[in-house]
């Protein structure tokens, strides 16, 4: 069991009981441990903090927990840093999804243009946490869920000396879209995929030891008419036969761009305005779970549910109790262990976890039909990042005409102007020149 002080920046947000909750969950991995929560909002840091306290104390655990919005004081002498943090909260994710469709141009969480402004947010505060931990916490090891992973991983591993390493559940939930679509049960699939964070692609699928491509392809021609089968799942079902390859959901947003883009013209509201409007209701379940006696999570009523960055926890609780287990990380290529990809760049694939390090196992390369898009998209990963940690505004130009999704440099030139000029609050100066 390890004890170690770990510091979790953004544990204030709407995930932050369900990250608590999901850490306590393998509290006996850390027993003897203390945790210091991090955030700029003290309100929402004392209800995140009660909880997790209630729970801790119930589990008998012998993990001691506190909360401060001084985050240079909660990193002093931390062994290991959670970060996950929006800057701007909802409001700048629903401008990183309005801005884009005025423009013909999807606007997406991490994708596209709202990606990139998300990214420049992220790693400008990445900037000052950097500058805290080489003062008061030098060999702290970052474990990272702040979006989008794979620009603020790039930007933080090229330009830094620290050991970041990032998460997301992706490869593990992505390949459940297709084989549902498909009526499989995918507890029978062995689905292995690779490629940049939210753009994966499969070089391994089978069901039950044997190709699960035939068994797509039937399930296509049974079901591309099937109207009880949804949009999306549809969609990635197509995709997967058509390319050979089970795909990351996000891959709706390049290979059917038309058809989104219409979608999310036409819709009322956007996904960050949706969940605007939810805030309230969670939180005013986290205040009531504050103060009961033994705090009990409802999925239905927080954010994302109740289990939340648990991919983080289970790579910390790998390398820290050194159990080599295999997991979905972000990292550099450090030794070209995803054929096709330069050795700076981050890429998502599986590795074994233990007491060393992360060490990614060896990829195939991707197929074909598929690399292209992953390699442009890892090259713009590559220009965003630089854009963010050193940049001007010629560098944030080219990095979103680099963007896929940015059709034009008339268009990445107009966008860059308007969504810097929304987002100046959490911006460098130069990237505003």
């Amino acid at each position: 069991m390890a004890g170690i002080k770990l510091v979790y920046i953004g544990g204030g947000s709407s995930r932050g009981a369900g990250t608590m909750a999901s850490f306590l969950s393998h509290g006996e991995e850390f027993d003897g441990s203390e945790v210091v929560i991090q955030d700029v909002n003290p309100e929402r840091l004392h209800a995140v903090e009660t909880i997790a306290t209630k729970i801790a104390k119930a589990q008998g655990l012998d993990i001691t927990i506190t909360a401060t919005t001084d985050r240079r004081a909660a990193l002093t002498d931390a062994d290991a840093v959670l970060s996950s943090f929006r800057p701007g909260d909802f409001a700048a994710r629903a401008l990183d999804e309005r801005i884009p469709l005025k423009h013909g141009v999807i606007g997406q969480e991490t994708q596209g243009p709202g990606g990139f402004f998300m990214s420049l947010r992220s790693v400008h505060i990445y900037e000052d946490i950097i500058k805290d931990l080489d003062a008061v916490a030098p060999n702290a090891v970052i474990f990272n869920y702040t979006n989008p992973v794979n620009i603020v991983s790039q930007a933080v591993t090229r330009f830094t000396d620290r050991t970041m390493w990032s998460m997301c559940e992706g490869p593990i939930t992505f390949p459940n879209t297709v084989l549902r679509a498909a009526g499989l049960d995918p507890a029978r699939a062995n689905v292995v995929m690779a490629g940049v964070n939210h753009n994966c692609w499969s070089y391994e699928h089978t069901y039950d030891g044997q190709d699960l491509m035939p068994l797509l392809d039937a399930a296509w021609v049974e079901r591309k008419d099937d109207p009880t089968l949804d949009v999306h799942s549809k969609r990635m079902l197509q995709l997967a036969t058509t390319m050979r390859s089970v795909p990351s959901d996000y891959f709706q947003y390049y290979y059917f761009r038309e058809e989104v883009l219409r979608e999310l013209q036409g819709a009322r509201t956007t996904r960050a305005e949706d969940l605007l409007a939810a805030l309230p209701g969670y939180w005013e379940h986290y205040e009531e779970q504050a103060d009961a006696e033994v705090p009990d999570l409802d999925p239905k009523r927080s954010r994302g549910g109740i289990h939340e960055l648990e991919l983080a926890i289970d790579v910390m609780s790998a390398y820290y109790n050194d159990t080599g287990a295999r997991l979905p990380v972000n990292l550099p290529n450090t030794g070209g262990a995803l054929p096709g990809f330069d050795e700076d760049v981050v890429v998502e694939v599986w590795s074994t976890v233990d007491a060393q390090g992360v060490h990614p196992l060896p990829q195939k390369p991707l197929p074909h039909a598929v690399r292209g898009l992953v390699q442009e998209l890892a090259e713009y990963q590559y220009l965003a990042a630089e854009a963010a940690w050193r940049g001007t505004r010629a560098d944030g130009v080219r990095a979103l005409a680099a963007n896929p999704m940015v059709q034009t440099l008339r268009v990445a030139e107009e966008l860059y102007d308007e969504m810097a000029y929304a987002h100046r609050a959490y911006l460098p100066e130069r990237l505003l020149k």
